[in-house]
């Protein structure tokens, strides 16, 4: 049995080696004259699964001119002449096709009916009236299996789940060179959502209920269900959930071939009819379909309910990353996140981060409300201790907060912040303690999250000191950002944004560092060290500046697969007045790679406002966003 084995084995090699020779194919290579355009290539597609090893030469031919009038008869061309030559080797390898394609089949009638509750529902009619074809263009058969298709699906989709095709007929007379086209459907009456049940959660159902998009009575969408499912998942509180409609028995009323029709697109062109009326299928109704007709015409319009089941997330989850940046070098981070911590969904994250200009360690409880993804209230506290160039700084922040999230996207946060900070700043050298409320809106909407082909990010903050409260420092503070993606066909994207800043104040020293400005860096003006850029002292030091502005455009093209070229300008700095002088700028050039732990990007910069530094690198890992 071995030898047997190794035997097949060994054929199996050589022909697998074989058909890697360069002059070895198992497909014939086609020439086609006389027609071109789609139709060619339909033929070639038809004529590309031919293998000549697998048939006798007679047999070849005669298959070759049965696919060839198959791929032409979905383009209409029914009577065509095709003289066909193999070449003379055994197998052959080579056909030429000459075509003649003679008349091609117009359509004469064509026939689209609604009946049941679709007639009233707008989206099958759009899709009637979107049909690119009418009476007298050449017949293409492709259209009619998508509309096919359409209906089937949105039947299933938009809940009409007693669907039935009543007629379905493609006649065509080669001969008089005419289609006629027939499409019937009934609808049957639509479903409503039923009741909601809900299974393995460790979550008070109120909650879960009061995260629904519909509501019992509701007509049936399946993309209901859908959002429902990846609202429960942004939750984080489960490990798996599964949102489906009950099928309850006589749903599916009609034993039919059209059943299959949502699949009509895999029938595609080699489904095509020469149909008459007799040749129609008819529908046969079961005695078991009858009497759930019956029960159903007499509770009035038919219901799904709607089955949830959950299963609990994971209480603790833990997660370590290691990464580098030219800003901060090498760093590590550590988070130990509690998803749920009771029956109401009440979270705790915490998260430690340690690079060499930086260290800190904070934490956030949230309490959501009646809607736990856009209502909640969010307690925070922190720890850090920053030593980069001129700053030294040790904080420790508390920090209640009411979030809102609007349809718009948009979200409101209200928040109170209490501050006490030791720190040195250029010739500052001070210990305050600061309460400021504040309230910020920001927005991030994104497509392909990991590397946006589409996306923006705004966001607008005002916070507010005052010593009528106990506050060290008075202060009215601003800030604003912005950035936008955008990709331009397949291979060309550009990256913008702005930042502004603005502090109005009697007295800077008070200003502890964490709330001062600086530009300079990875993520702001490349070509310059991480926030080197703000106003000096007299003794040449940092201290922060009272404003901030940053601009940058980058343009980036599709080398090759996931590699990247880019080309950017940067501009801004951080400064005591509005109106500076001039602004820092940077410009150069860069590579991005699409990694599997996220993008990788390195940039090359020359600073022209640096007279100390010819070009600076940068290189980080992660997306815009």
């Amino acid at each position: 049995m071995g030898d047997h084995v190794g035997k097949r084995l060994g054929t199996a090699t050589l022909v697998a080696t074989l058909a890697l020779m360069p002059g070895w194919a198992l497909a014939l290579d086609v020439r086609i004259d006389g027609i071109d355009g789609n139709v060619a290539e339909n033929i070639r597609h038809y004529l590309d699964g031919l293998d000549p090893e697998q048939f006798s030469r007679a047999r070849v031919e005669g298959e070759a001119q049965r696919r060839t009038r198959e791929a032409m008869r979905v383009y209409g061309y029914y009577e065509p002449d095709i003289r066909l030559r193999l070449d003379e080797r055994d197998p052959p390898r080579h056909v030429e096709l000459a075509i003649d394609p003679g008349p091609r089949v117009t359509i004469e009638h064509l026939s689209f009916r609604l009946a049941g509750d679709a007639r009233e529902d707008p989206p099958f009619q759009e899709a009637i009236d979107a049909f690119p074809l009418a009476v007298g263009d050449p017949l293409v058969h492709a259209p009619y299996d998508r509309l096919r298709a359409r209906l089937a699906n949105l039947s299933l989709e938009r809940g009409y789940f007693d669907w039935r095709f009543t007629d379905r007929r493609m006649e065509v007379r080669p001969f008089a060179e005419s289609a006629r086209l027939y499409l019937a459907l009934d609808s049957g009456p639509r479903y409503r959502f039923g009741n909601v049940t809900l299974s393995g959660s460790h979550i008070e159902p109120e909650r879960l209920r009061n995260m629904l998009t519909f509501a019992p009575g509701d007509p049936y969408l399946a993309g209901e269900l859908a959002r429902y499912n990846q609202r429960l998942g942004q939750t984080r509180w489960f490990g798996s959930i599964t949102v489906r409609p009950r099928l309850i028995e006589g749903q599916a009323l009609f034993r039919d071939a059209d059943a299959n029709a949502a699949a009509a697109e895999a029938d595609g062109w080699w489904g095509e009819l020469e149909a008459s009326p007799s040749e129609v299928d008819t529908p046969t109704l079961t005695m078991a379909a009858v009497d759930a007709a019956a029960a159903v015409g007499r509770r009035g319009p038919p219901e799904v309910p709607v089955d949830v089941t959950l299963t609990p997330a994971d209480r603790h989850q833990f997660e370590v990353g290691v990464g580098f940046a030219t800003d901060v070098g090498p760093r590590l981070r550590f988070s130990w996140d509690q998803p749920w911590i009771n029956r109401y969904g009440h979270g705790l994250d915490h998260d430690l981060f340690i690079s060499a200009p930086e260290q800190r360690f904070s934490g956030v409880y949230s309490m959501p409300l009646d809607d736990p993804l856009r209502d909640s209230y969010r307690f925070q506290y922190g720890f850090r201790h920053r030593d980069n160039k001129d700053t030294r700084s040790l904080e420790a922040t508390l920090e209640g907060a009411r979030r809102w999230e609007f349809e718009n996207r948009w979200v409101q946060t209200i928040y109170v912040r209490s501050t006490f900070e030791d720190f040195t700043q250029g010739g500052d050298d001070e210990q305050v303690v600061i309460l400021y409320p504040g309230v910020s809106w920001s927005r991030t909407r994104t497509r392909n999250p990991t590397f946006p082909t589409w996306g923006d990010r705004q966001r607008i903050a005002f916070e507010v000191s005052d010593g009528a409260w106990g506050s060290d420092a008075d202060f009215l503070r601003m800030t604003g950002e912005t950035q936008w993606i955008r990709l331009f066909g397949d291979d060309m994207r550009l990256v913008t944004g702005m930042g502004i800043g603005a502090i109005e104040t009697d007295d800077f020293s008070k200003i502890p560092p964490s709330l001062r400005f600086f530009a300079g860096g990875d993520r702001s003006v490349r070509g310059y060290g991480y926030e080197s850029l703000s106003p000096r002292n007299e003794e040449g030091k940092l201290t922060g500046g009272q404003q901030l502005l940053t601009a940058s455009v980058e343009l980036q093209r599709r080398l090759t697969g996931d590699w990247w070229g880019a080309a950017f300008v940067d501009t801004g700095d951080a400064f005591e007045e509005w109106g500076p002088d001039d602004l820092n700028t940077g410009a150069g050039l860069g590579v991005r790679w699409i990694s599997p732990v996220g993008p990788i990007r390195f940039d090359i910069a020359h600073p022209f406002d640096d007279e100390d530094n010819a070009w600076r690198i940068h290189f980080a890992i992660g997306p815009e966003f």
